[in-house]
């Protein structure tokens, strides 16, 4: 039996199938009310405890992750109606149930897709705690699992052992949720939307996460198959590391810039500068935790990437919080985040905030080849005050005798507006496309939503049509333009972005082979 679903992470994997949603172990109850609150305190703390040990040898993605989960459990708005319910007679592990559920239900009611995905994090740390109270060492997968349900939480993929194998196959879950960022940073096959629930089968299922699809109970012509595209999605993965240290070029010799994206300055000691043009995305959201980080925090972390780049360029956008990157003491709660206060509208009105970033690129300018660019700009007014503060700033923090530079300023184009018109920023120094975020406005289409993830495509005659305008756009004017959403590194994507006009792309550092690999192969 085949079922098809969505591919959030390619690669094949075959064994047998595990449930998430087993039933844990039973609740041993207390003898009193004291003894049942002193019971969840120890679970929330042995939580907390494995966040913290998981985050010490964490990237900079899973991190942040399990940050965020450290601190709903340190909030007491969330635990305190669980001891409420202590204190009335119930046993801990119901308390925290009913009080995790009752959150869960708010979040999953909401209209909003972003609200709705946290319900997500919550489920995760609600079972935390619960497999904390319940001590449940019968819920780890055997090595090479086929891990199937309808979500998975991001701390249950973490403390998976993937060095055997296995993947994922979901009835729920989307292609940008935190997981499937996670999976494919980490080479773990995984399937979204599945058409159908998975039953339990005896003996192995067959994953296929290339394609979007899974098969429970093969025949044997059916595995013999899957092991052939199997061994030919590792041969190409194999061949394609082969192109790393070559700069990278279509069948015809038409070269392609291939920078890459990065999400914390941790992240460029695993990258060879030479295998890559460059950091054609720095996010700068990591800076922007449970405090707003101070000018001197930041400018070690800009400094740090652009003295690792040399003479390469080095492009961070400034915080683009908002949507669906909340901020503590920056983002503002809001009915429809997506198209709300985020991005640069959100810097221009916290310009206490803003202000301080500027300052920190501007004295991290002189440590190597930067460039700056604005995350959602709609109009050139937004790009005009942005680059007006640069230069205030940067007028400040000469008159004081501090180092500084003024960098090129460009801007993200993400929003359909500035794609339509692209003619109104015609003095920016360059364009980096967002695909991701493009796609989703052209489309209507939530990219963290697995029942319209079909029409979440950069393929789209119409959002294709709209890179292209703009790629034209630069080349008619001299303006440098480039992609640095997940299309990029897409294989089955790049054709079309380089049919389109497209010469510099910027990857997730774990896609940049096999880019340049799909580029090598395109008779452009």
């Amino acid at each position: 039996m085949r079922i098809e679903g969505v591919s959030a992470s390619a690669g094949y994997a075959e064994g047998p199938l595990f449930d998430l949603g087993r039933p844990a172990s039973i609740y041993a109850s207390k003898a009193s009310a004291a003894e049942e609150k002193m019971s969840l305190e120890a679970a929330i703390g042995t939580a907390m405890n494995r966040l913290v040990a998981m985050i010490e040898t964490a990237d900079s993605d899973a991190a942040g992750i399990l940050e965020f989960h450290l601190a709903m459990l340190e909030d007491d708005a969330l635990s305190g109606p669980a001891f409420a319910s202590i204190a009335s007679g119930k046993p801990a592990d119901a308390a925290w149930r009913q009080a995790l559920d009752a959150e869960i239900a708010g979040y999953d009611a909401s209209d909003q897709d972003y609200f709705r995905a946290r319900a997500t994090d919550l489920r995760d740390i609600r079972d935390q705690v619960l497999r904390a109270l319940t001590e449940d060492g019968g819920s780890t997968a055997p090595a090479g699992a086929i891990l199937h349900g309808e979500d998975i939480a991001p701390t249950r993929f973490l403390e998976t052992d993937w060095s055997h194998g296995g993947g994922i196959a979901l009835k729920a879950g989307s292609t940008a949720s935190h997981v499937a960022m996670l999976a494919r940073s980490r080479g773990v096959p995984m399937v979204v939307g599945l058409r159908e629930p998975l039953t339990a089968v005896a003996g192995i299922a067959l994953l296929d996460a290339e394609h979007g699809n899974i098969v429970l109970a093969p025949s044997a012509v059916e595995i013999g198959s899957f092991r052939q595209a199997s061994s030919a999605f590792t041969a190409r993965q194999g061949d394609a590391r082969t192109f790393l240290a070559r700069p990278a070029a279509t069948k015809y010799g038409t070269a392609v810039r291939v920078q890459v994206n990065i999400a914390d300055p941790r992240d460029v000691d695993a990258i060879d500068i030479e295998t890559c043009d460059g950091v054609g995305l720095m996010r700068t959201e990591f800076l922007f935790g449970k405090t707003l980080p101070d000018e001197e925090t930041q400018y070690r972390a800009y400094r740090k990437v652009l003295e690792w780049a040399g003479e390469k360029p080095v492009t961070i956008r400034t915080v683009d919080a908002g949507g669906d990157k909340p901020v503590p003491g920056f983002t503002v709660e809001e009915g429809n985040p997506f198209l709300g206060l985020r991005g640069i509208r959100l810097s221009l009105a916290r310009l206490d905030i803003f202000r301080v970033q500027i300052r920190a690129l501007l004295r991290a300018a002189p440590h190597g080849n930067l460039k700056v660019m604005f995350p959602m700009i709609a109009t050139s007014e937004e790009y005009e005050r942005a680059a007006a503060l640069f230069a205030e700033e940067r007028a400040a923090l000469a008159a004081r005798g501090i180092a500084q530079e003024m960098p090129p300023l460009g801007i993200m184009v993400e929003v359909p507006s500035v794609a339509i018109a692209p003619e109104a920023f015609a003095g920016v120094a360059f364009l980096s496309i967002g695909s991701n975020d493009l796609t989703q406005y052209v489309m209507a289409a939530a990219r963290d939503n697995a029942a319209v993830a079909h029409l979440n495509s950069v393929r789209h005659p119409a959002v294709l049509r709209l890179i292209g305008s703009v790629s034209a756009f630069g080349r008619e004017t001299g303006i440098p333009v480039s992609l640095c959403g997940d299309a990029g590194g897409d294989p089955a994507s790049i054709p079309s972005l380089l049919e389109v006009g497209l010469r510099d792309l910027s990857v997730a550092p774990a896609q940049l082979a096999m880019a340049k690999a799909a580029i090598a192969d395109i008779p452009v």
